[in-house]
């Protein structure tokens, strides 16, 4: 590494920390020539993920489109910003651990629905109704009957147990 005061390049490691999350290194060095002290940060370097539309178009991966449109779908709802950050950073490992280059919209699209389903059930309506392109009430109602379903069979497992 080399030293931002004198540009020597033989340093020592005083100090090394991960950090919270567990995605970088800082390291604290030292300068063998001039002594002086800086700091380095070590990171994962992520292959930037391509995503494929509907209609084969690709484009880079843009976490922001993610949190836009949990934002969209929990507005007004009693859904945290930290819960919202907290999912859109798993879908985003998730992504980066599943898939090497390139992921299929539609992948991203259920990520964020299986989410929302545990969140908020309203948020969940809201999202699929855009994502799925509901073309008239029948395909919402029976949207509704899925979540409904998939609720009621949750419960009966419960009462199974009892």
């Amino acid at each position: 590494m080399k030293c931002p005061f004198c540009a020597n390049i033989e340093d020592k490691v005083v100090d090394s920390r991960i950090s919270s999350e567990g995605e970088t290194i800082r390291r604290r060095r030292e300068c063998l020539k001039c002594q002086r002290r800086f700091t380095t940060y070590e990171y994962i370097e992520k292959t930037n993920l391509m995503i494929i539309k509907k209609d084969g178009r690709r484009e880079p991966f843009d976490r922001n489109k993610i949190l836009a449109g949990f934002l969209r779908a929990c507005e007004k709802r009693p859904v945290s910003m930290e819960t919202i950050e907290e999912v859109v950073d798993s879908i985003e490992r998730s992504l980066q651990k599943n898939y090497d280059k390139e992921v299929v919209s539609s992948d991203i699209g259920e990520l964020v629905m299986d989410h929302l389903h545990g969140i908020d059930e309203v948020a969940y309506v809201r999202f699929a109704s855009v994502y799925r392109q509901f073309k008239d009430i029948n395909q919402f109602l029976g949207e509704l009957k899925d979540l409904l379903n998939k609720k009621e069979g949750v419960g009966d497992v419960g009462k199974r147990k009892a």
